[in-house]
């Protein structure tokens, strides 16, 4: 893998996590029966749906995903939490780490 590019597995698991998104279902059971159509015109949410997947996706040596089920359901998690005002009963609330946004002063 070339150091300046993200891994085919990577970019294929952003690639389908943002077609779920756009689908309406996050690709996660947690999200049925919850509509968040109208949170996709919020700019502010889709970034901070994709942060909180791109922080707790982690990487082999290879730049291939290890854990794209978990990252997605935390993403899930996000997004529940900001339709419905809460998390679901059980869930381990997001950590700072996983909702941060370390990019946010260094893009151009």
């Amino acid at each position: 893998m070339d150091a300046s590019s993200l891994s085919t597995g990577t970019v294929a698991a952003f690639s389908r996590f943002a077609l779920w998104v756009a689908n309406g279902s996050v690709g996660h059971p947690l999200m049925e029966g919850t509509d968040y159509s109208d949170v996709l015109s919020d700019p502010s949410c889709m970034e901070q749906v994709f942060a909180v997947f791109g922080n707790v996706l982690r990487l082999d040596a290879d730049g291939e995903p290890l854990n794209f089920r978990h990252a997605q359901r935390r993403a899930a998690l996000y997004l529940y939490r900001y339709c419905n005002g809460r998390i679901p009963d059980g869930e381990a609330d997001l950590t700072d780490e996983e909702v941060e946004r370390p990019w946010s002063d260094n893009v151009t």
